[in-house]
């Protein structure tokens, strides 16, 4: 009597099966990928929406946030609306150039996620994670460190934007995240990343300053910061916001940004 192995490939039939797990498993990650990270909208012909592209697009799964409340994924609320911007070429995926003022519009890299109107907080204690130190006062700048307080501020074509009133610190880490700056062209009070300035304390001849240098906006543009909804006190999206104006100066601060070096 033969063995049933000798009409039967065992390691044949082993890479079949494995063929078999890859493609499922690709198809599975393919599905799982498209939660989040992709529009909701097709660049096909049309805008249709992307459930109706056949794109492999999984049911919502509900997740359970640390607050209490639930999000679905994919997000079936209606897609944003359109970026002030036209395609530069008429393939999908094609670079935006911006049709307004790309700062505000919030369009390349002054863009910014729509993120939740809440304040992140404090895991041990639920409180806002950024204040400014009037709210709290046990954060202070280190005695070693200069007090950005006082200071002037300069824009990217030196001249004085406004001057700093308070820093905002982050509890959570211990450190200073922005400074809040009194324009003096409009009065208001406009948060300044601190990642985005360079304090000076004396300059190349050794004379004694106390200034605040960003290269990223004019000291006019200042004017224009987004604000904050409580004086005391800044959302998720009010921060990504303040970072995407800042960072899109960079490009778009000045005409002459966005020519090509060369």
């Amino acid at each position: 009597m033969q063995n049933a192995s000798s009409y039967f490939d065992v390691a044949q039939m082993t890479l079949y099966l494995f063929w078999i797990f890859f493609a499922g498993l690709i198809i599975h990650i393919r599905r799982e990928d498209h939660r989040e990270g992709f529009p909701l909208v097709s660049d096909l012909p049309g805008r249709v929406p992307l459930e109706e592209t056949g794109m492999l697009v999984p049911k919502a799964k509900v997740f359970s946030l640390n607050d209490g409340t639930t999000v679905l994924a994919p997000r079936l609320e209606a897609p944003e609306a359109e970026p002030k911007a036209a395609p530069s070429a008429s393939f999908p995926g094609a670079p935006l150039e911006p049709t307004g003022d790309p700062m505000i519009d919030g369009v390349g890299p002054a863009s910014y996620a729509m993120r939740r109107e809440i304040a992140d907080v404090m895991w041990e204690t639920g409180a806002p994670r950024i204040v400014p130190t009037r709210v709290d006062p046990s954060f202070q700048v280190a005695a070693e460190d200069p007090d950005p307080v006082g200071m002037d501020v300069l824009g990217c074509d030196g001249e004085v934007a406004g001057k700093v009133v308070d820093c905002w610190m982050d509890r959570s880490e211990t450190v200073l995240r922005f400074v809040e700056v009194a324009v003096a062209s409009n009065g208001r009070h406009v948060l300044l990343p601190a990642t985005m300035m360079v304090i000076s304390t004396s300059d190349r001849r050794g004379v004694k300053l106390r200034q605040i240098k960003v290269r990223s906006i004019t000291a006019a543009q200042f004017a224009n910061v987004p604000g904050l909804a409580n004086p005391d006190q800044i959302t998720r999206r009010e921060e990504d916001r303040i970072y995407g104006y800042f960072a899109g100066g960079t490009l778009y601060a000045t005409p002459d940004r966005t020519e090509p070096l060369l």
